[in-house]
């Protein structure tokens, strides 16, 4: 019988877009890591890095064994498990009639997906005491996309995640706090707040400081984009 794997998967963009990178990180039934890998990605997004990093991590591992992926991407985990079949239904596009982004990515996935037992985990990216797998799989990005080199290794090597300051973690509370105060609201009715930094709205195109946002799906975008993933 196959051995139960747990596993990490990330991506990273220095600018986004800018240099960018994936990694993964295979660990045992137990969680105990056992090997890791990261690949460089030129000038990329952080959402092609996370999809890299989800197409590697699969492609890497036996299709046999039950597979459970731990990831901070709300992106990409949503892309697999909840708009994937919609988007194929419709011919590749959304909901609002656009072109899919990353669509050949999406579509190798679909197609390491095919006959797996995997099992999709989100976990909450820079956090005291987070999940261990993330943090390695997040330093292992990171290098990557600022030297623009592969790497790979055991757990005898394993990346040493960067400290994680637990005011990081206030700043998340406190944001979070203020966008559940936002009395502003959209044309469809959806609230909106100004962005405090720069980001990715799930269609991947990019908002910039001071602009409006509000929530797509489980992550943060433009308001136009509201209800369009489906």
């Amino acid at each position: 019988m196959v051995e139960r794997l747990i596993a990490a998967c990330d991506g990273a963009a220095k600018g986004n877009p800018g240099p960018a990178a994936w990694a993964f990180v295979i660990a045992d039934s137990a969680g105990v890591p056992q090997r890791w890998q990261s690949g460089p990605l030129g000038h990329s997004t952080n959402n092609v890095g996370e999809l890299t990093a989800l197409e590697q991590l699969l492609a890497a591992t036996d299709p046999a064994a039950s597979l459970e992926i731990r990831l901070d991407s709300t992106y990409t985990r949503d892309a697999v498990t909840k708009w994937l079949a919609g988007w194929k239904r419709n011919g590749w596009k959304t909901a609002s009639g656009k072109p899919v982004a990353n669509r050949e990515l999406i579509q190798r996935i679909d197609a390491l997906l095919q006959g797996r037992d995997v099992t999709f985990v989100y976990v909450p990216a820079h956090q005291v005491n987070g999940d261990p797998l993330n943090a390695i799989a997040d330093k292992a990005a990171s290098d990557a996309a600022r030297t623009q080199q592969a790497a790979g290794g055991s757990a005898a090597d394993l990346p040493v995640p960067d400290p994680v300051p637990a005011s990081s973690q206030r700043a998340g509370r406190s944001s979070a706090s203020s966008a559940a105060k936002a009395k502003k609201s959209s044309p469809g009715g959806a609230r909106t707040i100004s962005a405090r930094y720069s980001g990715t709205c799930p269609c991947t195109r990019p908002y910039a400081k001071g602009d409006k946002i509000t929530k797509v799906g489980t992550s943060w975008g433009h308001p136009q984009c509201a209800g369009g993933q489906a």
